[in-house]
């Protein structure tokens, strides 16, 4: 893997990149985008953002890379989502979480080379070796409470995943749902999706899917919950493991939720870590150093370095890391510390409210590691 930032003067934008591009085989890229605010107002910065994205796009490195998904943190999502470009053909996910460098947008992107990558009853489709990846981005609902929206937005993501005959049990890798008002509105997601995943087989006895559930609002001022989800079919199930760090964590099933701390996905050449929301938390479910976020900020670290360690990587195989911070005043503080101890890994911090009042600081990010399973095709 390669880390790269570059900082384009001409616009304004700092471009980091992590490159998983091996001589055979498909590439991948995760990009963060930052961009200076240089006082202006959003379509300008957002002008400069989309101009990095089709300079990135026609760099020689980036041959055949196509993008498969992106993400845009704004920082007020229902004035400034109807000024952004249409793009059918990729994942789109646009939420406000307000990235806290100063600027009013940030983006992740994330590519592939070596793929077919189509869009397939509203999903981006990426094909290669027998394996189907699917991305859909941006689902929301407009009726009922968070329990209604999020029982809404999970039975109708189910009925997509038919068109690949797949299921939510045996094919979602990855979740994320951005709830506004996490405060008061994440109790009835939780209780709206433990019942879903109960009718799915879903269970403590079972398993349940990676996830990041944490404060963002969609644009339509009536939608409380948006979700994003990974789905893959063409793999075996021994390809897949789910990771519980028990030393420093405990199974969410024992304070009330349903999702897996970590997903690891073994292909022929490479492996996928999928690292779920991690805060400060131990083995007992009870949230470490309240009020302390350098203190949150370590053992956070080290909650995720166990979960990264138990996939047998490390934090030299992470790709991106997103970072949720529930107060903006603790930017400078979060933001020192994750350039002095990553100082070339794509990361954005923003602003968004972890789903325990307690909890100051969240992180998630994934892993990419080179393999040699024999027994599995490649990625």
């Amino acid at each position: 893997m390669k880390l790269e930032n570059n900082y384009i003067e001409s616009l304004g934008v700092t471009i980091q990149t992590a490159t998983y591009a091996p001589q055979k085989g498909v590439g991948e890229w995760h990009i963060m985008l930052h961009v200076e605010p240089r006082g202006q107002q959003f379509a300008d910065q957002l002008a400069r953002i989309y101009a990095a994205e089709d300079m990135i796009i026609q760099q020689p490195q980036m041959q055949g890379a196509r993008y498969v998904m992106k993400r845009y943190f704004l920082s007020d999502s229902t004035n400034q989502q109807p000024l952004m470009r249409q793009e059918p053909d990729i994942a789109i996910s646009i939420i406000q979480q307000q990235p806290l460098d100063g600027s009013k947008i940030a983006a992740w992107l994330y590519l592939q080379s070596g793929t077919t990558i189509t869009h397939e009853h509203g999903m981006t489709v990426c094909q290669h070796n027998g394996y189907r990846h699917l991305w859909k981005m941006g689902m929301y609902s407009n009726e009922g409470d968070s329990a209604q929206q999020t029982e809404r937005l999970l039975l109708d993501y189910e009925r997509d995943l038919q068109h690949f005959d797949a299921t939510l049990a045996d094919n979602c890798i990855r979740t994320w749902f951005f709830v506004r008002d996490v405060d008061t509105q994440y109790a009835g997601l939780v209780r709206a999706r433990r019942d879903n995943f109960t009718q799915q087989n879903l269970t403590a006895q079972t398993h349940y899917i990676s996830s990041t559930g944490i404060g963002g609002n969609p644009a339509d001022p009536h939608a409380i919950i948006q979700l994003g989800c990974y789905a893959l079919t063409g793999f075996e199930p021994q390809q897949q493991r789910y990771l519980y760090a028990p030393t420093h964590l405990n199974p969410t099933y024992e304070y009330g939720v349903t999702f897996e701390r970590g997903t690891l996905m073994e292909y022929g050449d490479r492996a996928h870590v999928f690292i779920s929301g991690t805060a400060s938390i131990n083995n007992k479910g009870e949230v470490v150093h309240v009020g302390d976020i350098i203190k949150q900020t370590h053992r956070m670290w080290e909650n995720v370095e166990t979960l990264l360690s138990e996939a047998g990587t490390t934090f030299d195989d992470v790709m991106h890391i997103i970072v949720y911070l529930r107060d903006t005043a603790d930017y400078d503080t979060v933001s020192q510390l994750f350039a002095q101890r990553f100082p070339h890994i794509p990361t954005v911090i923003t602003l968004a409210p972890v789903c325990r009042p307690t909890w100051l600081i969240e992180m998630e990010c994934m892993a990419v590691q080179e393999r040699e399973n024999k027994e599995f095709r490649e990625f």
